[in-house]
């Protein structure tokens, strides 16, 4: 049977309906995580959660290593070494980690962000120690022979033709961030380029296995149903044993100049209608403005009334779809605007009703309490919901370690979040929505002409 939870139930019901919606995010005030952190003599971090709600337990390694480790020519490394991890080890067969889970009656899988490459699985709680032993397994003993590699990257290069070549508007962020940035390792996908995955070496691909998928790069959380005695034993035996690295992980992540000037760009694609992008560079995850930047995203961008959405789709209807976010990672990123417009529009016109959205936050139309209130309704919806199951509060659990290496950041950022105030949303508008610190983008289809364009 479904549970309704209804609190952020009424929450949504009454935005829904233009209602006034009461500040209902102190009296849902989610309980606080559990947990205990150990760190091994081979610098393994391991976090325990006990909940015994259920018989399953959640299992994900986090490695500190994602696209933003990656140097030029060499892009698409950290997401092609998640596929490898699958080629079978010293003591597991290709593919047979997945199938093993799979018939114990668990899930697993595994992504590539730009700041972390996570592995994970959902089991029974009765086979702990089989996936423990799985992890650690391919941890100090995976199999990378050159036939599996060869066939991953045509594997990869194919998932790339899928996802972003022949996908309408799928390079739209591999284009942004290219020209958002001039230095930073965002600049280039996760996925990578065609080049760099066509001249991929294997000495390459093992080389970023020994540099970055050692123990002290990583952390193991675990959440569900198990003794925690029991299951710090069982990481001990398993983990325990794989030796330290040779050197440090390097940590030489080249850092992005403060841009001084607006950047604009007219491209063409192969798309169906014209997009119109506005970004601004923005501070990192964990910076004190990141927080108020996370509620202006939902101020602008979430649902059908949130600013942008109303103003460009609705009202003025310049636009078929506008959306955005505040993409705040590791390291300083982008809040960026898109509009998708239909034939016959200015791209011009468009851009300045996007900017003027941005200018709004800072003196003419400020966030009003109601504003605020429903903001940060939106945010403690998706923090109540985000902490469900097992695997949702390791993911929060592990964020917090990698990202912020400081777990307590799990439980403490909803007091943040809870405290801020309209001013909060017009000081980190004012300081970082400037023309000197924004990138325009038009992307035009081939053939259609840059009207607009040349402002």
């Amino acid at each position: 049977m479904t549970r309704v939870r209804l609190a952020p139930l009424l929450v949504l019901l009454a935005a829904a309906a233009g209602a006034v919606v009461a500040p209902l995010h102190a009296a849902v005030h989610p309980p606080r995580l559990e947990y205990q952190m150990t760190t091994l003599p081979n610098g393994l971090r391991v976090i325990l959660s006990e909940d015994h709600s259920t018989p399953i337990v959640h299992l994900s390694v986090w490695y500190h290593v994602g696209s933003r480790n990656e140097k030029p020519g060499r892009t698409g490394f950290a997401h092609l070494f998640e596929h490898m991890m699958f080629k079978g080890s010293k003591n597991v067969q290709p593919e047979s980690h997945t199938s093993i889970i799979a018939s114990i009656g668990g899930r697993s899988n595994a992504y590539t962000q730009e700041d972390a490459t996570v592995f994970w699985e959902t089991f029974p709680a009765q086979y702990l120690p089989l996936a423990l032993w799985l992890e650690a397994d391919r941890m100090a003993t995976l199999r990378v022979d050159r036939d599996a590699f060869e066939k991953e990257v045509e594997v990869v290069k194919e998932e790339r033709r899928l996802r972003v070549d022949n996908q309408p508007y799928g390079r739209l962020n591999e284009i942004l961030f290219d020209k958002a940035f001039t230095t930073h390792s965002y600049k280039h996908p996760t996925i990578g380029s065609m080049k760099d995955l066509q001249s991929a070496s294997l000495d390459d691909v093992r080389d970023f296995h020994n540099t970055y998928y050692v123990p002290e790069n990583a952390v193991v959380t675990m959440v569900g149903d198990f003794d925690p005695a029991q299951a710090m034993q069982l990481v001990t035996q398993y983990f325990g044993r794989v030796p330290k690295a040779a050197k440090p992980v390097p940590r030489d992540i080249p850092k992005e100049p403060e841009q001084t000037q607006e950047r604009r760009s007219v491209i063409q694609e192969e798309w169906p209608l014209a997009a119109v992008v506005v970004a601004y560079h923005v501070a990192y995850d964990g910076h004190p403005d990141s927080y108020p930047l996370h509620l202006t995203s939902k101020i602008l961008f979430d649902g059908e009334s949130a600013r942008i959405t109303r103003e460009l789709v609705y009202d003025k209807r310049i636009a078929v779809a506008a959306f955005g976010s505040a993409n705040i990672l590791e390291d300083p990123n982008l809040f960026y605007a898109v509009a998708i417009i239909p034939p016959g529009q200015s791209p011009d016109t468009v851009e300045k009703a996007l900017l003027a959205e941005f200018e709004k936050l800072k003196t003419a139309a400020p966030v009003t309490a109601h504003e605020l209130e429903r903001a940060k309704n939106q945010f403690m919806r998706d923090y109540i919901i985000g902490r469900e199951t097992d695997e949702q509060k390791a993911l929060h659990l592990a964020h917090a370690a990698v990202i912020h290496s400081d777990i307590t950041r799990a439980d403490a950022e909803i007091d943040i979040f809870e405290n801020l105030t309209t001013a909060d949303i017009q000081r980190v508008a004012q300081r970082y929505f400037t023309q000197n610190n924004r990138t325009v983008i038009y992307i035009l289809p081939k053939g259609g002409g840059a009207t607009g364009a040349g402002r």
